[in-house]
């Protein structure tokens, strides 16, 4: 069956990046971050939360609730609600459907939220109940959790393209140097290549410093039409290009690629520019491996080809490839299901000026990118979005 062609964004805008500070740890509920991020969006919107008539969560620990028990705990009366219960890859699924219904008129501020708290032992208990695959394949046989998921991943991309430990580390001292000039990175200590080298094995060949730190916080930001941006006087970014796809490639025994490869041309052509055009990027960025799946897969350089980029690129906020500018989760911490939003705030907040000492110099047009659901061998999730700013 042929495609249909894809149609562009009319006037959708995204504004007020909100970041809740994130905490390693929290005694709160998911619905207290929740409410925070939204106290925030209304603050710095000047749009009451009761004239939001939109919302889209996104959460691993709000359960046995979902999106539309957070009407009521935050006061909400929305005409247009969404649950999305993609990990990584919800906030750009949230935007996606946010826009379009601020298109068609189905609602008119849209908040995207998502929120995870972490206690002590929720991480954990979260592990045991993540999915259907891993009650009945992985954690019986002692493998809960992503880390041993990421090693087989790893291992087989150093086996098949080459890469190596530096190279991975590579990325996470460049996104360690980055964090340092973000007030909201819970890592707030140097990282040298030799201290990477040198940290403890996880899971071969994953250490300390490929895996993220669990953590409790939120992100958000508002979907709306330009013209009612300009109305409340608000900056913000336009949105151009959208991609989503779902178990893709399911021949490959082993991850090597995700949707993006199958969809990247699609969004390059909606938002009318190259690999070359972005001026900012940031990747999902639970593990080091898929950063260097998502630069071959988005065009930036070719299959097997990442582990030179990254030796041949500098990945600073400063540098000549400005890369999870903020420090991404590696560096600021992975909020649950924020961790997906945190690269959208952060591209908002580059391309409108207001990344602070982080901040990239003339950039015009960013991507951010989504990943999540991760079963033994696979993430089934991905996406992505272009965003460019409005002056």
């Amino acid at each position: 069956m042929t495609a249909g062609p894809r149609q562009a964004y009319r006037d959708v805008v995204l504004t007020v990046p909100v970041t809740v500070p994130y905490q390693r740890y929290s005694i709160d509920a998911a619905h207290w971050w929740f409410g925070a991020a939204l106290r925030q969006l209304s603050k710095a919107s000047g749009i009451s939360h009761k004239d939001m008539d939109g919302l889209c969560a996104a959460s691993f620990s709000l359960a046995p609730d979902s999106a539309v028990a957070l009407t009521q705990h935050l006061g909400m009366s929305v005409r247009w609600l969404d649950t999305v219960p993609l990990g990584g890859a919800s906030a750009v699924a949230s935007i996606r459907r946010a826009a379009r219904a601020v298109e068609s008129g189905d609602a008119d501020v849209v908040a995207c939220i998502a929120a995870d708290t972490n206690h002590i032992d929720s991480f954990r208990q979260s592990l045991s109940n993540f999915s259907r695959f891993a009650q009945d394949a992985v954690y019986p046989m002692g493998a809960g959790g992503a880390n041993a998921s990421f090693a087989h991943l790893t291992r087989n991309y150093m086996d098949r393209f080459g890469a190596t430990r530096e190279d991975f580390g590579r990325i996470c001292v460049a996104q360690r140097q980055n964090a340092l000039s973000n007030p909201n990175a819970l890592m707030k200590k140097p990282l040298t290549l030799d201290a990477y080298m040198a940290a403890p094995p996880i899971s071969d060949p994953v250490h300390l410093f490929d895996c993220v730190m669990p953590c409790a916080g939120a992100d958000a930001f508002l979907v709306m039409r330009e013209e009612t941006a300009r109305a409340q006087g608000l900056d913000f970014v336009r949105l151009t290009g959208s991609i989503e796809r779902h178990h893709s490639f399911p021949e490959d025994p082993v991850q090597e690629r995700g949707g993006w490869a199958r969809d990247v041309d699609d969004l390059y052509a909606m938002a009318g520019t190259s690999p070359q055009g972005i001026d900012v990027l940031q990747t999902y960025d639970d593990y080091p491996v898929i950063i260097m799946l998502q630069f071959e897969d988005l065009g930036f350089c070719g299959k097997g080809e990442a582990p030179e980029f990254v030796r041949s690129h500098d990945l600073t906020f400063g540098g000549d490839f400005p890369q999870n500018t903020g420090g991404g989760q590696l560096s600021t911490g992975q909020a649950g299901a924020a961790g997906g939003h945190l690269g959208v705030v952060e591209t908002m907040r580059q391309l409108m000026g207001q990344a602070g000492d982080r901040q990239v110099s003339e950039a015009r047009r960013g991507m951010a990118l989504g990943f999540g659901m991760i079963n033994y061998e696979r993430g089934l999730s991905s996406g992505a979005v272009i965003l460019e700013a409005s002056a």
